[in-house]
């Protein structure tokens, strides 16, 4: 348990993820990000009378796929109710949530505590509701606020941990690992900034030692998981500091500005009540049966976890590379499609690991994007390491298939890149090599061995890094020792 001047906080978080299914959860409007304001709506997203919803059954399938993941129980009947708030991007007045009688309960995620370890946090409940619209507000200084309401009606669950996070930090791990079992259950693409993983933070503080909770507050608006790391932390020593001079928390809801770096209160935190659930009229209850279980149970993909012990025992490569090669998804497919024509596992994380992920920063594409596909980066790393080409020039030659598409073979065959291993005609690069560094030459044979790199490296410049290594270690030992 961290400790705060005396203080130890107490974290809850609430995750909202959009789920990757075609179309909202009550009606058939796609889902789609970046089209024009307002066009993907009907009567039934935007509330009008009559207009009756249809739950979606994939993201039902989908919000059982998490709930399995995390270990989790399913509630085989869970009911729908409407929670009743006023705010200009919720056209009906109410959200269609779950409250009493949630999809799934229990469960834990596991995540990387900051020095070292694992830590695990319970998670309280698992519930599918419908998402909002979104109010957009200009930053010139306008006195208006447009709405958007492409994203009302997408399928979202929610994921509400027990108050077992003790640290910012903690909290950090916490989304990291929840992000990855979304991810890998291809249910959400966990982008937060296109707002398809959103998180709200419940914090209180109370004396080390005590058992009792603190005051809570919700603190709202953070667009990323380094926010939420950043508004906790600014959240903990505001209440910390207010208690210290006598002060007394204030349940509320907060705003983070990322800008300032500071969170605002907006309004009194609200409670259950104040949203007057009550069952969705327009619902029946979801049923859901042992097969629809066991059907999803099945079908159920490798975890974060388990894929990173896998490839450790699979493919004999390090535990550090594999964590980092599975803390994305498409990165770890990547290398086992790579693996499936090369046959030096360590090698091929290794170049993923630098030369490929550089590329990949350099232009902000995604791995799934990234135009030289893993049979490509096989017959470049196979050409390496039989000896055809240098890993110096390989790493020029990637560089160009990223920028053309073009095939490893056809860039050195284009550009007369292979590697020169013809002994006489390195024997003549030497030799030039030799009589323009008469004093280093002198240098070497009088003892200066250090040297010998030097001449090595000037045989490289001399042939464009072109020259077969080991052939001009072999020539150059002999010709500086006769």
């Amino acid at each position: 348990m961290a400790v705060y001047d005396g203080y130890e906080a107490v974290i809850g978080l609430e995750v909202h993820a959009q789920l990757q299914t075609a179309s909202k959860i009550f009606c058939a409007c796609r889902v789609e990000y970046g089209e024009p304001p307002n066009v993907l709506t009907c009567p039934t997203c935007l509330g009008l009378p009559g207009a009756l919803p249809v739950l979606n059954k994939k993201a039902v399938d989908y919000a059982l796929r998490l709930i399995m993941a995390v270990g989790g129980a399913v509630n085989k009947r869970s009911v729908f109710a409407r929670k009743n708030y006023f705010y200009p991007d919720l056209p009906k007045g109410y959200q269609i949530s779950q409250y009493e009688r949630p999809l799934g309960q229990g469960g834990a995620v596991e995540f990387d505590l900051p020095g070292g370890g694992r830590g695990r946090c319970g998670i309280n409940r698992v519930h599918l509701e419908e998402d909002a619209g979104k109010s957009l507000h200009p930053d010139g200084g306008e006195k208006y606020t447009r709405i958007d309401l492409n994203r009302c009606g997408a399928a979202l669950v929610e994921i509400v941990t027990e108050p077992e996070i003790a640290s910012p930090e903690e909290a950090y791990g916490y989304l990291q690992s929840l992000k990855l079992i979304l991810q890998y259950l291809r249910i959400c693409s966990g982008d937060m900034e296109k707002g398809h993983l959103r998180c709200d933070a419940n914090v209180s503080v109370r004396p080390a030692g005590q058992t009792a909770f603190g005051t809570r507050t919700e603190v709202k608006n953070m667009n990323s998981f380094k926010a939420v790391q950043r508004a906790l932390r600014f959240e903990i020593q505001r209440q910390i500091r207010l208690l210290r001079s006598g002060g007394k928390v204030s349940q509320a809801t907060l705003l983070w500005d990322e800008k300032q770096e500071v969170a605002v209160e907006m309004r009194g935190k609200e409670e259950s009540e104040d949203y007057r659930y009550f069952p969705e009229p327009d619902l029946v209850s979801l049923n859901v049966t042992d097969d629809w279980i066991n059907h999803i149970r099945d079908r159920l993909p490798e975890l974060p976890d388990a894929r990173t012990r896998r490839l450790v025992r699979q493919y004999q490569i390090r535990d550090y590379d594999a964590s980092v090669l599975c803390a994305d998804c498409g990165l770890a497919d990547y290398f086992e499609q790579v693996m499936k024509t090369y046959d030096d596992a360590q090698v091929a994380a290794n170049w993923i690991q630098t030369e490929v992920l550089a590329l990949i920063g350099e232009t902000g594409v995604r791995i799934g994007d990234f135009c030289v596909r893993p049979a490509m980066l096989a017959e470049l790393l196979g050409m390496v390491s039989s000896g055809e080409i240098s890993g110096r020039i390989g790493k020029t030659v990637l560089a160009e298939m990223h920028r053309t598409g073009r095939t490893a073979s056809a860039i050195i065959k284009d550009k007369g890149l292979a590697l020169i291993s013809d002994p006489a005609r390195l024997s003549q690069v030497i030799d030039d090599v030799l009589r323009t560094h008469t004093d280093s030459v002198a240098a070497y044979r009088g003892g200066k061995l250090e040297l010998f790199g030097f001449f090595v490296g000037q045989v490289m410049k001399a042939t464009r890094g072109q020259a077969d290594p080991v052939v001009v270690n072999d020539l150059l030992k002999q010709k500086l020792e006769t």
